[in-house]
């Protein structure tokens, strides 16, 4: 079996941290939904979130669970303690390689949105679709080293190469909203959340990133 990325954590250190940053990212998941994105068997996901809400650090919303402002203090103290734990002159090396595969992304994903300047894309094109779907699978390919770096600095972060996979899968067998869907698990919804940890991690802001023309 696979081991999974918060297997070898407790609940109260990296499954609950884990737990509480993708329902601050996600807005709201399920229990199901966090066990396929944290690669946790569903019966931990169940039982990290029955704690969590026990802890009032997230409620029930129908049959999802949401973050309680308990719940987003609490991350804030785990987010804070990681980031003094971690190697950020590392990890800042490591960002200003991302920087590169971040600026492909975003080309990427302008000519999922856009022809030519002037012309959207309207997907009735399915080689050019592909081709663009081809550049995001290539893209992951030379992406995985660098994430598998980032990785052994954030160990937390290990549930995202799988993510990315499933996404360019799901892309590459024809449903569309895996490439850049903010409601699905798609491949620039991943991304944007990786950023979105890194840019916590190393203290930064997305308003400051946006700023410098980092932001996807």
């Amino acid at each position: 079996m696979t081991r999974s990325s918060t297997e070898h954590y407790s609940y109260g250190t990296g499954i609950e941290l884990s737990v509480l940053q993708l329902l601050r990212l996600k807005g709201r998941a399920t229990a199901a939904g966090v066990a396929e994105t944290l690669t946790l068997p569903e019966d931990a996901a169940v039982t990290a979130l029955a704690e969590a809400t026990n802890e009032g650090f997230c409620a029930e919303a129908g049959p999802s669970f949401r973050l309680t402002p308990e719940g987003k203090h609490r991350l804030t103290d785990l987010l804070d303690a990681e980031r003094a734990e971690i190697d950020h002159a590392r990890l800042t090396e490591l960002y200003d390689e991302f920087d590169s595969a971040n600026t492909e992304l975003k080309s990427i994903t302008t000519a999922w949105q856009m022809r030519d300047e002037q012309t959207p894309n309207d997907h009735a094109d399915v080689e050019y679709d592909k081709a663009v779907i081809d550049r995001l699978a290539t893209l992951n390919h030379n992406f995985a080293e660098l994430l598998g770096r980032i990785i052994e600095v954030v160990p937390r972060l290990a549930h995202y190469p799988a993510r990315f996979d499933t996404a360019i899968a799901r892309a590459r067998a024809g449903d569309q909203k895996f490439v850049t869907s903010p409601i699905a698990d798609s491949y620039h919804q991943v991304w944007f959340e990786l950023h979105e940890e890194l840019i916590e991690l190393l203290g930064k802001t997305r308003a400051e990133e946006a700023a410098a023309g980092r932001a996807v």
